[in-house]
């Protein structure tokens, strides 16, 4: 058993599982606020109701981003403190790589493959009109690095010139007028479920591919950007 944690986005979501199965259990909140609070408390519930120790856990893997800064934050101390504490292997995964994985595994219920080429490119919103993403191809080979891009116009003309390409995750609902073309494909309702990152994280883990406990940080891909309130009740602040 593999325990998962994503808290990149504003969906907070654990599951636990084994490869090539569904997972034994899945618990997600969506409130970008409550990362800190629930994260621990639905990790608990979910080993409870699975009739699962943590001494049982084979390794824990974490969301590495990119995504929101507070948020990663708050999923890799769990993760790391899981993994010191039961001296467990910590596995680290990408958050747009684990959407892709997601709609990867439900490609004939929510798309329909034809006969072009097709790449997959998951989008997290990274304010205004910037998103995080990368492209990656129908057996989740990546083609592209994980990017902060600003959408304008005509954005990933040279791709859709040649191939199908499929948007999907909250970055994408804002790049719908920017891009317009025929071979955009754009599927709502994918998020960056801990439940997608579980057959990532036995192939880290069969790899050997393992992340230093004491060292590991999350890939923010920015640097973190503190917003001043506008109405201040002190003042010199």
């Amino acid at each position: 058993m593999i325990l998962c944690i994503n808290t990149a986005t504003t969906l907070c979501s654990v599951a636990i599982g084994h490869a090539n199965e569904p997972p034994a259990g899945v618990r997600e909140i969506a409130d970008a606020h409550a990362h800190s609070t629930a994260l621990a408390p639905m990790v608990e519930q979910l080993m409870r109701e699975c009739g699962i120790s943590m001494k049982q856990l084979r390794a824990v893997a974490v969301n590495k981003g990119p995504g929101s800064y507070t948020g990663l934050r708050i999923g890799v101390s769990l993760a790391k403190g899981i993994c010191y504490a039961l001296s467990k292997p910590l596995l680290a995964i990408g958050s747009l790589e684990a959407m892709a994985q997601g709609v990867i595994q439900q490609r004939d219920a929510i798309w329909q493959p034809d006969n072009r080429p097709t790449l997959l490119c998951p989008m997290i919103d990274a304010r205004r009109m910037e998103i995080y993403t990368a492209l990656y191809t129908e057996q989740l080979q990546p083609v592209s690095e994980v990017e902060a891009k600003v959408i304008e116009p005509g954005a990933f003309g040279q791709w859709l010139s040649t191939h199908r390409l499929l948007f999907f995750g909250d970055g994408s609902a804002k790049c719908r007028t920017a891009i317009d073309h025929p071979n955009a494909t754009f599927i709502d309702g994918i998020e960056p479920s801990a439940a997608y990152m579980l057959p990532l994280a036995h192939k880290k883990l069969q790899q050997g591919n393992t992340e230093d406990v004491a060292y590991f940080e999350p890939h923010y891909l920015k640097d973190f950007v503190a917003i001043k309130g506008k109405n201040k009740v002190l003042s010199g602040l």
